[in-house]
C-alpha cells in the first residue's frame, strides 16, 4: 500500500481562514481520488481530541493520523529550524509553508515533500501580514528551495513571481483549487427564500468578498458607489466589518453613503453563502493582488456576473468570463469600479454574457482535478 500523507494542521489552527478550507477540500478530493493501492494518511501537532475528531468527521476515509508529539506554535518553530523527526518519512504533501523539510532522499526511503505556495505577499504586500509570519514564510521558502521536491502554486501569476524570488527550478507545479463541496442552493426555491428572508437581503444588490485591508480595495469600491451618478444599490460585503482602525461604516460615511447602504456578512454557512452570491446583481472582486480567484470562481459557479481586477492571478483565472478594471492610477480606480458597475448594471446583453461565460468557467475548476493532479505530481518524483 503507497500512503500519501498530508500535513492537515491548518483545519484546526485557531483561524483555518482559506489555507485551512483549502486544506479540507484538498484532501477529501485527495481520498476520492486514490489510485488502487494507495491511502491517505494525516499528520498534525499535538491538540486537544476533540481537534482530532474534527479532522475525522471532516475527512471520512481519512486510513490515519499521524500526530506529531508538538503543539502546532512549537511545531512551525521546530520545522523552520529543520528538526523534523517527528514527521515520519514516505509520500508528505503539504498545503502550505508548515511541512517538514529537512535533508532526505527519495532514492535510499522514498521520502519526498511537497509543499504549497499560496501567494508572496510577504515581498509584494508584507504589510497585510504580522512581521512573525512575513520572517516565518521568508525562512520557510529558504528551506523550501533547498529541501522541497516540489512546490505547489496556484497559479501561473505566483509561479511567476515565485521565480524572481527564489530559484526552484522545474520543481513549481501550477494546481489551482475548486469550489468548495458544500457550496450549492438549497434543494427547493422555498428554502432559498426561507434563508434570503432570514439574512435580510435586499431584492437587488452588489456582492464583495474581502476585508478593509488596503489591498483588498474595499475602500475604493465603496468610494466608487459614492460618487455622483453611480449605481444605487447596497453594497454586502462578505467578510469582517472592521480592520485595525477600520469599519465599514466609517468608510461608507466618509463616502457619502447613508446608513445601512453597506453591511458585512461574516460566518456564514455554506448554503447561505450561495444563496447571498446568487441572488446578486453582480459579483466585485476589487483586490489588488491574489494568489488564486477562489471567491471568483465561486461567483461563476453561481453564474453572477463579475467584475474584478487586472490582478494577474484575476485575468488568469476568469479568461473572457469577467469585466476587468484597470488598477494602475490609484486615484482613478473608485470611478472606474463605479463605470464597470453602471456598464454591467444597465446593459441586460452584457451582464447575461458575463453570466453565460462565468459558468462555463466555473467547470473548468474542480477540486477532483486538482486532487488527480496532486497524485501525478507525486508519482512523476
Amino acid at each position: 500500500m503507497t500512503t500519501l500523507r498530508v500535513v492537515l494542521d491548518q483545519m484546526i489552527a485557531p483561524v483555518p481562514g482559506g489555507i485551512g478550507r483549502y486544506t479540507e477540500e484538498l484532501t477529501r478530493a485527495l481520498i476520492a481520488a486514490a489510485p488502487a493501492e494507495c491511502d491517505v494518511e494525516g499528520i498534525v501537532s499535538s491538540s486537544p481530541a476533540e481537534h482530532y475528531a474534527l479532522i475525522e468527521a471532516a475527512l471520512p476515509g481519512l486510513a490515519g493520523l499521524h500526530k506529531t508529539t508538538l503543539p502546532r506554535r512549537e511545531l512551525a518553530a521546530a520545522w523552520q529550524l529543520g528538526i523534523a523527526n517527528t514527521s515520519g518519512s514516505g509520500m508528505i504533501h503539504a498545503p502550505s509553508l508548515l511541512a517538514p523539510l529537512r535533508r532526505h532522499s527519495m532514492v535510499k526511503d522514498g521520502s519526498q515533500v511537497a509543499v504549497t505556495i499560496h501567494d508572496v505577499l510577504a515581498w509584494t504586500h508584507p504589510e497585510a501580514l504580522t512581521p512573525t509570519t512575513v520572517a516565518w514564510t521568508k525562512a520557510m521558502v529558504r528551506r523550501a528551495r533547498k529541501h522541497a521536491d516540489a512546490v505547489v502554486v496556484p497559479s501561473h501569476a505566483v509561479a511567476q513571481q515565485l521565480a524572481e524570488i527564489a530559484d526552484f527550478g522545474d520543481r513549481v507545479r501550477v494546481i489551482g483549487g475548486g469550489v468548495g463541496s458544500g457550496l450549492r442552493l438549497p434543494s427547493n426555491s422555498s428554502a432559498t427564500e426561507i434563508i434570503a428572508e432570514r439574512l435580510g437581503l435586499p431584492s437587488e444588490y452588489i456582492v464583495t468578498v474581502g476585508t478593509l485591508e488596503p489591498r483588498k480595495a474595499i475602500t475604493a469600491l465603496i468610494a466608487g458607489l459614492g460618487l455622483p451618478g453611480s449605481p444605487d444599490l447596497p453594497l454586502i460585503v462578505l467578510g469582517p466589518d472592521t480592520w485595525g482602525e477600520l469599519d465599514l461604516a466609517s468608510v461608507a460615511d466618509e463616502a457619502g453613503l447613508p446608513w445601512g447602504r453597506v453591511r458585512a456578512m461574516n460566518g456564514l454557512t455554506d448554503e447561505e453563502l450561495a444563496v447571498v452570491i446568487s441572488r446578486a446583481a453582480v459579483f466585485v472582486y476589487p483586490s489588488l493582488e491574489e494568489g488564486f480567484a477562489g471567491p471568483m470562481i465561486q461567483a461563476f459557479h453561481l453564474g453572477i456576473p463579475v467584475i474584478h481586477s487586472d490582478a494577474p492571478a484575476l485575468l488568469e483565472a476568469a479568461g473572457d468570463a469577467g469585466l476587468a478594471v484597470e488598477r494602475e492610477d490609484a486615484a482613478g480606480y473608485p470611478e472606474r469600479l463605479a463605470a464597470a458597475l453602471t456598464r454591467v448594471l444597465t446593459d441586460t446583453a452584457l451582464a447575461n454574457r458575463l453570466s453565460i461565460f462565468g459558468s462555463d468557467r466555473g467547470r473548468a475548476f474542480s477540486w477532483r482535478d486538482s486532487a488527480e493532479r496532486v497524485w501525478l505530481l507525486h508519482a512523476d518524483l
